[in-house]
């Protein structure tokens, strides 16, 4: 999210009022009452926002987010708790039909005092519960698998579960096998985290895509890139470096429960090439395929399956394959791999936990929350490892696919958060 811009809706639990905090100025308290009217209805917004946030957000996606927020929680009824914490910013509340949302409110520090920054920092459902957040993802379109657990000792313990045997497209939540057999590779002694391979092959998209080919690259610094940037290079580089033959086998070694169809496990490289029509006819036959005719397929064709194969634009926007040439796991195969990795991942917990996937807020409610997901059009998942104050431990799965449009990121990341949320509780 934008430092200076509401680029994006996140569901948080509500900041505590700030120490400190003094009573709000009338130039900001006048700010406050009029953002209540341009969340309820278009118009106004030059007068309200600087031309700095509107050349960041221009009025046509303020006008977006304001009516999806209409559309959460129903109309907004009335200004809440308004907190300023310094000369120019603080926290606002509007109650909603439905919910109370918390905002992050900066004006500028001359008059008339435009708004400079303003984004959510929490809503609060009314009466919320896991099951609500089951009715709401089996109120998406398309098909969605949805699990949570809790670990310990003996196999994980589900809490609540919406077809969690379901075998989904997961996209880049693969590279946790991959972070997997890493971790047990360093730990059998046959890698060490600071072993240096050379970058390649690239892949798409990513910070490494740029880098110089062959450039020297730690086992740890990859996996770090892989799993909080979701840097394809760096995965790329990592399944081929740690072999792909152990990190299919770490399918099995994790519980996944039909792992002939999420074998092999595919570079990113491969499977967006794959999806390419210059390629349709290798993927017709990939998808017939065992999983040995594919391995075979994938060397005897490795020419035209590189990164040069791949126009990104002609999968950007329309789901390609997601049935069928993608990485398959079920939530309850994706908790099975968490616990793992709980148990035996040693250095791998800390890198799982650099991006937490949801904001600060939220995520200070745990003792550690990991994150890795995966997104393209039509495949969205989330996968939570989270470790609660007094030391317990869950695992949260879901996944999202529409063969037919695109997914809604922002309204299945406020799902995860209110599950999150109600388990922190």
């Amino acid at each position: 999210m934008k430092a200076l811009a509401l680029a994006a809706l996140v569901w948080l639990a509500l900041f505590p009022t700030a120490a400190g905090a003094a009573s709000p100025t009338p130039a900001y308290r006048a700010r406050a009452e009029q953002l209540v009217r341009l969340l309820a209805a278009p118009g106004g917004e030059e007068d309200f926002f600087s031309g700095l946030f509107l050349d960041a957000v221009p009025i046509d996606r303020w006008r977006a987010l304001a009516a999806d927020l209409r559309r959460q929680h129903g109309a907004p009824q009335a200004l809440g708790a308004v907190t300023q914490t310094s000369a120019t910013a603080g926290q606002v509340e509007i109650r909603y039909e439905r919910a109370t949302v918390g905002f992050t409110l900066v004006v500028a520090p001359q008059p008339p005092y435009p708004v400079v920054g303003l984004h959510v920092v929490g809503v609060k459902q009314a009466d919320d519960s896991l099951d609500k957040v089951m009715a709401d993802i089996a109120a998406l379109p398309g098909r969605s698998a949805f699990a949570v657990a809790k670990l310990g000792e003996t196999r994980p313990q589900m809490i609540a579960a919406r077809d969690p045997d379901r075998q989904m497209a997961t996209g880049s939540s693969f590279k946790l096998l991959i972070l997997a057999e890493l971790a047990r590779a360093v730990a059998a002694g046959e890698r060490r985290w600071s072993d240096v391979v050379p970058l390649g092959p690239k892949s798409f998209s990513g910070r490494l895509m740029s880098w110089p080919d062959g450039a020297p690259m730690t086992l740890h610094g990859l996996a770090t890139a892989m799993t909080a940037e979701s840097d394809n290079s760096a995965a790329d580089t990592l399944l081929l470096a740690l072999g792909r033959a152990k990190v299919d086998d770490m399918l099995a070694r994790t519980g996944h429960a039909e792992a002939e169809k999420a074998q092999p496990v595919l570079t990113t490289a491969e499977a967006f090439a794959l999806k390419m029509p210059a390629n349709a006819d290798l993927r017709t036959r990939y998808e017939a395929a065992s999983p040995a005719e594919r391995r075979t397929l994938l060397a005897d064709s490795a020419g035209r399956l590189g990164t040069g194969a791949i126009d990104v634009g002609s999968v950007a926007e329309t789901p390609v394959a997601i049935d069928t040439v993608e990485w398959f796991a079920s939530p309850a195969d994706e908790i099975r791999l968490l616990d793992w990795l709980r148990q035996n991942g040693g250095e791998a917990l800390p890198i799982l936990a650099v991006n937490q996937g949801v904001a600060p807020a939220d995520a200070a409610r745990w003792r550690m929350l990991g994150y890795k997901g995966g997104s393209e059009p039509g495949v969205l998942a989330m996968n939570f490892l989270a470790q609660a104050k007094d030391g317990s431990w869950y695992a949260v799965s879901a996944s999202w696919n529409d063969p037919s449009a695109r997914v809604d990121e922002g309204r299945f990341l406020a799902l995860m958060t209110r599950t999150l949320n109600l388990l922190a509780d």
